[in-house]
């Protein structure tokens, strides 16, 4: 089971052109990704969102005294700098890099564990070994947070089964970063479909769900 999560503006944007994007959603969305995270045994992202953001990828609910998703890193160079977040708390919540090549060492000595996977001839991961090599690991279920390359690598695999999409009440333009980088769509038919199954309002925003028919 892979969920991929967008929180956008109305016009599909996650950032400014600039690349600031706290916060385009309010906090009631920003809780119910939290649960949403909570739901799942691994939070997926990509390289970029890791150096640029530096995240947690917890689970911050009040109250909340469950396990904590592991913490999954499409980083083929292994430039996770071992002062993140994440490699700082590897040793109570398991982070995995996923790259090419001999582990590296400060990746290693951090307590973060690197998971092997060809490439897909363009020098990204291959995402089917790699989801496959995450199912080894007891990661099935997936919450695939971003940017907007992951999120178009994993559509462009038909690998997506769930779509939790957040959006916000305001429109950042052409300028700003796209949700969803590009499929490489020759025709409109090749295009992904999915079918909306809900729709809710969480105080400005509105939540869409939609699942691969």
């Amino acid at each position: 089971m892979i969920t991929l999560k967008l929180a956008t503006s109305l016009d599909g944007r996650i950032a400014t052109g600039q690349g600031e994007s706290r916060w385009i959603t309010g906090p009631e969305a920003r809780a119910q990704v939290h649960r949403l995270r909570s739901e799942h045994d691994a939070v997926l992202i990509g390289a970029e969102t890791a150096l640029v953001d530096d995240p947690d990828l917890t689970v911050r609910l009040p109250g909340y005294a469950g396990p904590q998703p592991a913490r999954v890193v499409l980083d083929s160079r292994q430039r996770l700098p071992a002062a993140s977040r994440l490699a700082q708390s590897a040793g109570e919540i398991p982070v995995y890099v996923v790259a090419r090549g001999a582990p590296a060492r400060h990746l290693v000595e951090a307590g973060v564990q690197i998971v092997q996977a060809p490439g897909d001839g363009d020098g990204r991961p291959d995402l089917p070994a790699v989801v496959a090599a995450l199912a080894d690991r007891g990661l099935q279920r997936l919450f695939v947070e971003g940017g907007g390359q992951v999120a178009a690598s994993f559509l462009r695999c038909g690998l997506v089964d769930r779509l939790e999409w957040f959006r916000g009440p305001q429109i950042i333009g052409g300028d700003g970063r796209p949700a969803v980088g590009a499929l490489d769509l020759a025709a409109l038919d090749q295009a992904p479909r999915l079918r909306r199954i809900e729709v809710a309002v969480l105080g400005e925003d509105l939540w869409e769900r939609y699942e691969r028919i």
